[in-house]
């Protein structure tokens, strides 16, 4: 997240305000980047960006927390290249203490995953959309991911997909 940073801002409430939590007013706020000003979090953060506040939260935390189970959706919104895969090792390393779910469309990112899933979205009768959640057997994976890749299943996006699913393994 760069230069981004979060702030915890501890406001003294009136003594009629105050509550079983307590007598202040606690507000996350985030500075996307340095020089710029923190804004109230829930305010101003993207999908992606809360999804990346979280993560980082979860990994300064690390094994302190009792939460068995995380769940990132958007967490690579806005995210490529180099950045993702530095990414996705983050979350490779936090599911070694945690159960990590992750919605993603970054190849990057799923060829970290221990089991892959896919959702697909289909016509369902009367025109109602239906999902499908469906496991992926291993040697199904080099073609979605491939297909994350590029949009089909080439020659070339398929050896790419081998060799990211190959180097994920190591």
């Amino acid at each position: 997240m760069g230069g981004a940073e979060l702030v915890c801002d501890l406001a003294p409430l009136e003594r009629e305000q105050w509550t079983k939590a307590g007598s202040q007013a606690v507000e996350f706020l985030f500075r996307p980047g340095a020089g710029m000003q923190a804004r109230p979090l829930a305010r101003i953060a993207s999908g992606g960006e809360v999804s990346r506040v979280m993560l980082a939260v979860k990994v300064v935390l690390g094994e302190a927390d009792e939460v068995d189970t995380l769940v990132f959706d958007e967490v690579d919104a806005g995210v490529g290249g180099s950045t993702a895969v530095a990414l996705a090792d983050v979350l490779a390393d936090l599911a070694r203490t945690h159960q990590v779910i992750v919605v993603t469309h970054l190849a990057q990112v799923a060829v970290r995953g221990e089991v892959h899933y896919v959702v697909r979205k289909t016509a369902g009768e009367r025109a109602m959309p239906e999902t499908d959640l469906r496991r992926l057997p291993d040697g199904e994976r080099p073609a979605e991911i491939a297909r994350m890749l590029s949009g089909d299943a080439t020659e070339t996006s398929l050896a790419h997909a081998r060799e990211m699913l190959e180097r994920a393994a190591d």
